[in-house]
C-alpha cells in the first residue's frame, strides 16, 4: 500500500513551523528546524510511516488541500513493511571438472597390434582398449607353465619317497622350493603380459586417439584421454570472509555459457586453508549430468545460498540515511 503525505511550513509569531498534513489533520513537527534546508527536511521514514497510519485512521479519506496561510507541501511516498522470505547469496565463477579423468598411456614399449575402441565412445570398466605385441612374453609363459608342470610332478614323487623315509627332509624341501620359484617366475611373466594391454579403469567416455594400429609406442606416448562425465564437478573460490559459512552439504546453482538453464549441485569438499596469494577459499561441488550437457573445462557461474530467512523485514535502499553514528531509516 502506497499513499502520499505532505511536509509543509506555517508562519507564526515564532517563525516557520514544520508540519505533516494528511487529510484534515495537521501535526507540527520540530519547530526549531530551518525551512530553507531541504536536506534537514528529510525525516526518519519509520516515524513518517507511523504518523501517516495514525493520520489515515483519523481522517479516513484522501489528503485534502492545505489550509489558508500554509505553504505547499512536498509529496512523500510511504510503504508498509511486511515480513517476506529472503536468501543470503554469494555469486562467483568456477570451472567444470570431470568426475574422473585419466590420460591413457602404455606401461611398456612395443608395437601396437590392436586398437579396440572408437573415439568418443562409452566404455565399461575392465574393457581392453589397446594391445601391444606380446609374442615373446607368451612364449616365455608357455615355457614356465611346462616347467611348473614338471616341477609339480617331481614334487609328487619326492613326497611319496619322503612318506616312507626314502629321502631326507632337505631333499623334499628343495623340491618344494623349486616349484614355488617356477610359480613366482610365471606370475612375473603374467604381470608383464598385463602391461601390454590398456584397460579402462572406470566407466566413461574415450576422447580423441593419437595412435594407430602398427605404431610403436613408449610409456610417454599419449594414446587418448578418458573421462567420467556423470556426475560432473565444479571447482570455485570464494572470498576469505565467507570461509566460516561455506560447509559441505550446502546447495548451489550453476549456469554455463549463455544458456539460461540452471543445474543444482551439492558442495562435497572444501579446502582446509585459504590461499595466501588470492585470499580465497577453494571448494568443489558435484552435479548430476545424465544428459552429458555439462562439459569439463567449461566456464560456470556459481550461485551459493548461504542462509534463508523466512520472515525478514526488507527496507527499500532509498529509505536508508547514512549518518555519523550509523545508518538510520
Amino acid at each position: 500500500m502506497t499513499q502520499e503525505w505532505s511536509i509543509g511550513a506555517h508562519h507564526s509569531g515564532q517563525g516557520y513551523k514544520k508540519y505533516l498534513s494528511a487529510g484534515k489533520s495537521l501535526i507540527y513537527i520540530n519547530p526549531i528546524m530551518s525551512f530553507g534546508s531541504i536536506y534537514r527536511m528529510k525525516m526518519n521514514r519509520a516515524i513518517a510511516i507511523a504518523v501517516y497510519l495514525a493520520l489515515a485512521g483519523c481522517s479516513g479519506g484522501d489528503p485534502q488541500p492545505l489550509g489558508r496561510g500554509m505553504a505547499k507541501g512536498i509529496p512523500v511516498e510511504a510503504t508498509v513493511l511486511r515480513p517476506q522470505p529472503i536468501e543470503s547469496k554469494i555469486f562467483t565463477t568456477g570451472t567444470l571438472l570431470a568426475n574422473e579423468e585419466v590420460e591413457l598411456r602404455p606401461e611398456v614399449s612395443g608395437r601396437i597390434t590392436g586398437v579396440f575402441f572408437e573415439e568418443g565412445s562409452k566404455v565399461r570398466q575392465g574393457d581392453v582398449l589397446l594391445k601391444i605385441n606380446d609374442r615373446e612374453l607368451q612364449a616365455e609363459l608357455k615355457r614356465k607353465q611346462l616347467e611348473e608342470t614338471q616341477a609339480n610332478d617331481e614334487l609328487r614323487r619326492k613326497k611319496a619317497l619322503y612318506d616312507i623315509n626314502g629321502i631326507s627332509q632337505e631333499d623334499y624341501d628343495r623340491a618344494v622350493n623349486a616349484l614355488n620359484i617356477i610359480r613366482a617366475e610365471r606370475e612375473v611373466i603374467e604381470s608383464q603380459l598385463a602391461e601390454t594391454e590398456i584397460v579402462a579403469p572406470f566407466d566413461g567416455v574415450i576422447g580423441l586417439r593419437y595412435i594407430s594400429e602398427g605404431s610403436y609406442v613408449t610409456p610417454t606416448t599419449l594414446v587418448a584421454s578418458m573421462q567420467d562425465l556423470d556426475p560432473i564437478k565444479v571447482e570455485f573460490s570464494v572470498p576469505e570472509k565467507y570461509s566460516g559459512k561455506l560447509t559441505t552439504g550446502m546447495n548451489l546453482m550453476i549456469q554455463t555459457g549463455e544458456a539460461e538453464e540452471k543445474y543444482r549441485g551439492t558442495i562435497y569438499a572444501v579446502e582446509v586453508k585459504v590461499d595466501p596469494a588470492t585470499r580465497t577459499l577453494k571448494a568443489r561441488a558435484i552435479i548430476p549430468n545424465p544428459a552429458g550437457r555439462l562439459i569439463p573445462g567449461s566456464f560456470a557461474k556459481v550461485e551459493i545460498t548461504l542462509e534463508r530467512i523466512d520472515n525478514a523485514i526488507v527496507i527499500p535502499a532509498g529509505a536508508i540515511m547514512p549518518e555519523l553514528e550509523g545508518d538510520k531509516v
